[in-house]
């Protein structure tokens, strides 16, 4: 498998848990997003939305980070990332989808880029932009959190919810937006970083991460 990914990239983020989560293993090809490598011939033959990550199996080629979560549980179940029951694999995905759906969309790079370069929204606006989505999401992630989280978002197992959460939080620390008022989010987060397979996908472990 070839995995193209970019070190900041949340979504992709999402993706590099859930492969070391399960054991599997993907060469990590770099999409440069901010020296505009997505935007490349080459690369749109790959992924014609021009995004990241993109998970190159065989002769297939799977876009969307959850879309790729997914295929990876259905063709390895031996670390299940979803619970067994249909009702608990609802709730996970819930979880995910906040973060990957609802959150994320509004605050990448590509929407950023607008909001300072075609609407020629100053940065002072622009992080306020930033925090009001985080908080938003945050919060009512936090409430779902006190009903089904343990050591992880649900339970005592990391699941895809977790994969999700820990690269939004990576970038909301990263834009300097204050979470300390989720304590369930900032346990859960705490509890990941101990693990291995979180601290392998994490940006400053990858390929394309810069040299200090």
């Amino acid at each position: 498998m070839k995995l193209y990914s970019y070190f900041r990239s949340s979504a992709s983020y999402r993706v590099r848990i859930a492969l070391a989560l399960k054991g599997l293993d993907a060469s990590i090809i770099p999409v440069n997003l901010v020296k505009g490598d997505q935007k490349t011939d080459d690369y749109l033959a790959i992924n014609p939305q021009g995004l990241v990550p993109s998970l190159q199996v065989d002769d297939a080629v799977l876009s969307q980070s959850l879309a790729i979560i997914e295929y990876l549980e259905e063709v390895d179940n031996t670390v299940p990332l979803l619970p067994s029951d249909a009702i608990g694999r609802a709730t996970v995905r819930a979880m995910a989808q906040l973060i990957a759906c609802e959150v994320h969309p509004l605050n990448n790079l590509r929407v950023l880029q607008y909001l300072t370069g075609e609407l020629g929204i100053d940065d002072t606006t622009k992080m306020a932009w930033y925090a009001h989505w985080i908080h938003q999401g945050f919060a009512s992630l936090e409430m779902m959190l006190k009903q089904h989280a343990g050591k992880f978002c649900y339970g005592d197992t990391p699941t895809m919810a977790d994969c999700c959460l820990i690269p939004q939080v990576y970038n909301a620390k990263r834009f300097d937006v204050d979470i300390s008022v989720y304590p369930l989010i900032n346990q859960i987060v705490a509890n990941c970083e101990t693990l291995p397979a979180f601290i392998k996908a994490h940006p400053d472990h990858q390929p394309d991460t810069p040299v200090a």
